[in-house]
């Protein structure tokens, strides 16, 4: 039957045997890291960055395995996970510290243009700096051509609105011109209607006449044709 004691120190074993052989190496690229060009350090200490949390984790377990033990087992063992803590806060340290060395050391050969990207040279620095004044000079210059185009675009608009504001009194116009068209139109309607009811009564009166003539006339030649 296999006990359970063994297991669990096989398995807080394993754990230290993980943290032990991932802090060497953590120290030894921490020892190597000022040996670096620039880019090369920014991608190492982004590697011994996430292997410092990965030792955490590592000591995290231990500390939770060491704590299932019996009293006198566990505070042994916890003994011991608080020096690996305190040895791992210490490679943290010599981390940042040979982070540090490097940066001002490449900041010194910077300003002496000894650096190894040109661009961290103070030569290649102030060339950046141009081409980022000879881009922002470019962008306002845009700005200011664009400003331009605005402008003439609104001197466009408001010459536009006025156009159509005139063209608007002109139809304007013309409609009243028509509706008064419409009144002198409607007007001599009303008056051929008239001259034509005139007319008209006229000629009746006229046919009257000629009747009573003709009638006249008839009555006249009866009388002598009898007599």
């Amino acid at each position: 039957m296999t006990d359970p004691l063994a297991n669990q120190n096989a398995l807080f074993n394993q754990y230290e045997s993980e943290y032990c052989s991932k802090s060497t190496d953590i120290s030894r690229k921490v020892q190597a890291l000022g040996s670096f060009s620039a880019d090369v350090r920014r991608l190492r200490t982004k590697e011994i960055e996430a292997e410092l949390k990965e030792a955490d984790q590592i000591l995290r377990r231990m500390d939770m395995e060491a704590r299932s033990f019996s009293q006198e087992k566990s505070q042994q063992l916890m003994r011991k996970v608080k020096e690996y803590k305190a040895d791992l806060k210490k490679i943290t340290e010599d981390s940042r510290q040979a982070q540090g060395a490097a940066s001002g050391g490449a900041a010194a050969r910077a300003e002496l243009g000894l650096a190894d990207n040109f661009y961290d040279t103070s030569a290649g620095q102030r060339e950046r700096m141009l081409k980022t004044t000879e881009k922002l000079d470019k962008t306002s210059d845009r700005i200011s051509q664009g400003r331009a185009q605005l402008a003439e675009t609104e001197e466009l608009g408001v010459s536009i609105l006025q156009d159509l504001h005139r063209q608007r009194e002109t139809i304007t116009h013309a409609q009243d011109t028509l509706h008064g068209a419409d009144d002198n139109i409607a007007k001599a309607r009303r008056v051929l209607a008239s001259m034509s009811r005139r007319i008209m009564t006229n000629k009746l009166i006229m046919w009257g006449i000629c009747l009573l003539l003709v009638g006249s006339i008839c009555l006249v030649l009866y009388y002598k044709i009898i007599k």
